[in-house]
């Protein structure tokens, strides 16, 4: 899926005065900077003004003692620029990185408070072009572009003043391409912001395949299809390709012709000049400040050019950047929520509605309590609704009808990180992150202690194979956990469950992915686990709940059948045609 921002003029603006936001709390860096800026403009201008002088008044009256006075000064003059530049370059870089990092903070804070819908919805790796090449992209624009900018124009109003007041007639052949200048670079703006997006649009587009087809590497193997998807990153490469030739065909025509236009301009003022000299019109120390000028005149006008089209592309990352920002998470903490002293486990649906997609309802008026410390399952087809109660009471998706309580309070009332804080899961699907056995246990909560990650790999067996590795709880894990196998990932997510300490127990399809050995450690492991806790399970193996205090039979988005396993074999119901169809 492709992304096509389209702006406004207001709505670039409103983007330009976010940006600008940023730099608020730098604002006494940035002025200085601002005052350094005019510091070097000014002593630019001057060291042209000096050898005029030298050769006006000095050179031509063989006068050498006012050369190496004149000399000094513009030794000086060099010298306070370089530092001045310095301190410049300095001042702005750190203010910029300080900035940069300030949004890459902001940015990946506001993703994780967004809706587990904006992820089911958004590819990974635009999320990933978002954090890093956006946002890097708006560093040369803090760093540089702005200050520059002011830099240029200031330097621009300077020259034209200063050429005035020298000569007004030679100054008005300086200034005759002035008009074709400012259309050239009207038109060069107006197609470099074209370019820039694309550019930035294609990258995204290639990210997020990169993202999506190196997760999928083991499947487009396994079905030899390395060809095809080798023909559909070169499709995309190409059109990473040609929107970059387009960009650098931009500045390859712009630039040769500011050139061009102002060796124009020099042949000029050089003729013109030049007969001003004869008649003596002007001196020739006067003459070649002009010529100095004028040569300094264009490349401002070309900078600042390019300067624009640079605002452009941070411009156009922005836009994308704010995107993800203005991005509300479906489901709102309350300000004020109600705060339980302890979370006992009582769970209740209320009449539940509930549609991923406007109507598409996938729970139709669903109802059912489940008492502190009871053993709950949930069975039938896939699509019924199973697992959608498991992510509808941990609140990461809201209901459209209906009411969810925990221990008789609302959920939506409830504080979100208390609620999601009381409730272990435990996936099919085990997500392992880069780093150790031990902090994949215990997330970075450094309140479990190590005693506590070591004493929860026991009760859930996962220490047999822990001990048995080179490093035990040091053991370097890879990425999603790759050189373990699916019964360890999964012994290790129940440690991790079990570390937390949960009030409330939730399984989908927890031991769906486990040989039958590592099945008996861990119903061993579970009989003390669901002990004193409500404990939720979603299976299609029956035979992993027939233990359970009450079954329900969701099908078709609807609770259908509700009791224990021998009072809905006896029903001759929903259940009974799921145990005999899984015992055939």
């Amino acid at each position: 899926m492709e992304e096509t921002l389209e702006y406004g003029t207001g709505k670039k603006r409103n983007v330009l005065k976010r940006l600008l936001a940023y730099a608020g709390p730098y604002w006494l860096w940035v002025a200085f900077s601002l005052i350094l800026v005019l510091c070097i403009t000014g002593l630019e201008l001057y060291r042209p003004i000096l050898v005029g002088q030298v050769i006006d008044e000095f050179i031509t009256k063989k006068n050498f003692s006012g050369v190496r006075h004149i000399a000094l000064i513009y030794l000086l003059v060099l010298l306070a620029s370089f530092v001045c530049n310095f301190l410049q370059t300095w001042i702005l870089s750190l203010t910029g990185q300080n900035i940069i990092y300030n949004i890459r903070q902001e940015v990946f804070e506001h993703i994780q408070k967004l809706s587990l819908r904006f992820f089911d919805i958004t590819p990974v790796g635009r999320l990933v072009t978002r954090v890093t090449n956006d946002v890097e992209a708006l560093n040369d624009m803090y760093a540089n572009i702005l200050v520059k900018m002011i830099k240029n124009v200031v330097k621009i109003i300077g020259l034209a003043v200063v050429m005035l007041s020298l000569n007004v007639r030679l100054s008005f052949y300086a200034f005759l391409l002035i008009p074709v200048i400012i259309a050239l670079t009207s038109l060069f703006t107006h197609i470099s912001r074209k370019t820039y997006r694309q550019v930035r649009t294609r990258l995204t587009a290639i990210n997020t395949y990169l993202s999506e087809h190196l997760s999928g590497m083991k499947i487009i193997q396994i079905f030899v299809r390395e060809k095809e998807k080798q023909k559909e990153f070169e499709e995309k490469s190409k059109d990473l390709l040609r929107a970059n030739f387009r960009e650098m065909m931009v500045f390859a025509i712009f630039r040769p012709s500011i050139y061009m236009l102002s060796v124009i301009a020099m042949v000029i003022i050089i003729g013109v000049g030049g007969s001003a000299v004869i008649k003596g019109a002007i001196t020739i120390g006067t003459l070649y400040v002009f010529i100095q000028y004028i040569g300094s005149f264009f490349d401002p006008i070309q900078e600042l050019s390019e300067q624009i089209g640079t605002l452009q592309s941070a411009m156009a990352s922005a836009e994308k950047i704010f995107t993800i920002l203005d991005e509300e998470p479906l489901v709102v903490k309350k300000e004020s929520p109600t705060m339980l002293s302890a979370i006992r486990g009582r769970i209740e649906f209320d009449h539940v509605w509930f549609a991923y997609e406007e109507e598409n309802w996938i729970l139709k008026d669903v109802s059912f309590v489940i008492e502190p410390g009871q053993r709950a399952a949930f069975v039938g087809a896939t699509g019924a609704g199973k697992s959608s109660i498991l992510n509808l009471i941990g609140r990461y998706y809201d209901i459209q009808k209906g009411r969810i309580t925990i221990d008789g309070v609302d959920i939506k009332d409830m504080d979100t990180d208390q609620l999601r804080g009381a409730i272990g899961q435990v996936q099919q699907e085990v997500f392992l992150f880069t780093g150790d056995i031990k902090s994949n246990i215990r997330l970075r909560n450094e309140e479990i202690a190590e005693e506590e990650i070591k004493s929860a790999a026991r009760y859930v067996n996962a220490d047999h194979f822990i001990e048995e590795l080179n490093n035990t709880y040091e053991e370097t894990v890879t990425e999603r956990g790759s050189t373990l196998s699916a019964g360890q990932r999964q012994l290790l997510s129940f440690a991790r469950t079990l570390a937390f300490d949960p009030a409330i127990l939730v399984m989908d399809e927890a031991t769906a992915n486990i040989d039958t050995e590592t099945e008996q450690l861990i119903q061993e492991a579970l009989e003390k686990l669901m002990t004193g806790r409500t404990t939720i399970m979603v299976a299609h193996r029956l035979s992993t709940i027939q233990h359970a205090d009450i079954i329900m039979v969701m099908h078709k988005g609807r609770l259908r059948e509700s009791g224990t396993h021998q009072e809905l074999l006896n029903q001759n119901g929903i259940y009974r045609k799921l145990y005999e169809l899984q015992l055939q």
